[in-house]
């Protein structure tokens, strides 16, 4: 393509990106007021592929990895680049508090371990609505195309029921790219940042992750008589304190957390139970020192156990790798949404404890993942405050959790213009 047409098509797609809001809107909103936890997205990804198929895409597969869908767009003009856009589509297991119109009144009382009440808490309602834009838009001038869009919907993103697979590697394993092979894959996560504004960073963005599963077996016996059993509580105790001290026993430098998040049993006020499950996760930003703090935690949970008579299994499942911008990427892909947004919201980040399993997708075909601002917040130095008068400030996973409507516009308009400027050779292979 000419340097007139590259100029003319980057046009056309910022205006049909801008037309494109309300509908958008629309399917946020209905995204959000419908939402499906991870591996059973069957109502969201049957949206997905009616919408695709709408737009007049060349192929739209379904059922990857449990609800995944992947819809190809070929371009009219001969290109051998394919452009990935990815979306997760999962929801949380969050009471929704947000106040919006359209908030989440769904209890899923058939999930593993439910009854549970469902929202959109992370905003992949977002993500799921301005990729699914981004399809409409780019169809709308493949004759201008030179190469491929791949649109890439992911269920289970926040991790599937225990017992399941799911997620970004299970697409890669379930062949989803055997066929056809992305040469970037690109995202952005909608964040507490302010509104707009596109937050970046160089290196691992996101930590390294895995679950635990800590098992504490004991002797059962009446709440009356604790010395004729092993009561698993004080360990219990020992074993969730001495997690939040693990951090210290790697270099300061290294960011490091230890969670545990559910304490699981089953008896009663005047019983002393005989099994105890801790469930939690591990990030390390630095990937390196994984292996270091589940060697830790498992020494530790054994030890606090055996001291009091009590046995401690530990398991570590579902890991997810770090996410990684490299340079080159970051550097290919900046002045496009420069171009798009400006200099002036433009913010380079520290990596984060967050994960996000995009970091298969990067690994394996490249590219990059960015933080986009959908919330009433400012900067104070290096941290974020709430702007007055405004919405407050309320992180992901939060039931407070929301994202401003209007402003995903450009989250849009960013992702249409990388697309198209990867196809055109802007952004390296």
């Amino acid at each position: 393509m000419g340097a007139d047409d590259v100029a003319a098509t980057r046009k056309l797609l910022d205006e049909r990106a801008r037309d494109a809001l309300g509908e958008l809107i629309q399917t946020r909103h209905h995204l959000h007021s419908h939402p499906e936890l991870s591996n059973r997205e069957v109502k969201t990804s049957a949206l997905v592929a009616d919408r695709l198929r709408q737009a007049g895409l060349d192929e739209v597969h379904t059922g990857i990895a449990g609800h995944g869908v992947v819809g190809v767009l070929r371009g009219g003009r001969k290109g051998d680049r394919v452009a990935g856009l990815r979306a997760d589509m999962d929801a949380l297991p969050v009471a929704e508090a947000s106040g919006v119109e359209f908030a989440s009144t769904v209890v899923d009382s058939e999930y593993p371990g439910g009854p549970f009440p469902v929202a959109h808490a992370c905003g992949h309602d977002c993500h799921t609505s301005t990729v699914l834009g981004a399809a409409d838009v780019l169809a709308s001038v493949r004759e201008d195309l030179p190469g491929t869009v791949m649109f890439v919907f992911q269920p289970a993103e926040e991790g599937p029921p225990i017992d399941e697979a799911g997620g970004a590697k299970a697409m890669i394993d379930a062949g989803a790219f055997t066929d056809l092979r992305p040469t970037m894959m690109f995202g952005m996560h909608v964040a507490p940042l302010p509104k707009g504004v596109v937050g970046y960073g160089i290196g691992n963005q996101y930590a390294a992750s895995c679950l635990v599963k800590i098992e504490v077996v004991a002797k059962q016996v009446h709440g009356s008589m604790p010395w004729a059993g092993i009561d698993p509580m004080p360990a219990v105790a020992d074993i969730i304190s001495g997690a939040g001290q693990l951090y210290r026993q790697v270099p300061a430098t290294e960011a490091v957390t230890v969670s545990i998040g559910h304490v699981e049993d089953v008896g009663r006020f005047n019983i002393i139970g005989e099994r105890v499950t801790l469930w939690g996760t591990i990030r390390c930003l630095d990937e390196a020192s994984m292996g270091t703090v589940q060697d830790n935690l498992r020494r530790m949970a054994e030890h606090h156990a055996a001291a009091y008579g009590a046995s401690a299994t530990v398991e570590y499942l579902q890991y997810v790798p770090p996410l990684a911008n490299t340079e080159e990427w970051i550097d290919a892909i900046l002045p496009t949404v420069k171009r798009v947004i400006g200099p002036d919201r433009l913010v380079e980040m520290p990596g984060m404890l967050g994960y996000d399993d995009m970091s298969e997708f990067t690994r394996a075909f490249g590219g990059a993942y960015l933080n986009f601002g959908t919330q009433d917040t400012q900067f104070a130095g290096t941290s974020l405050a709430p702007v007055e008068g405004g919405r407050g400030m309320a992180m992901n996973h939060s039931p407070a959790f929301y994202a401003d409507d209007d402003c995903l516009v450009d989250s849009l308009r960013i992702h249409v213009q990388v697309a198209f400027d990867h196809l055109v050779g802007g952004v390296p292979k």
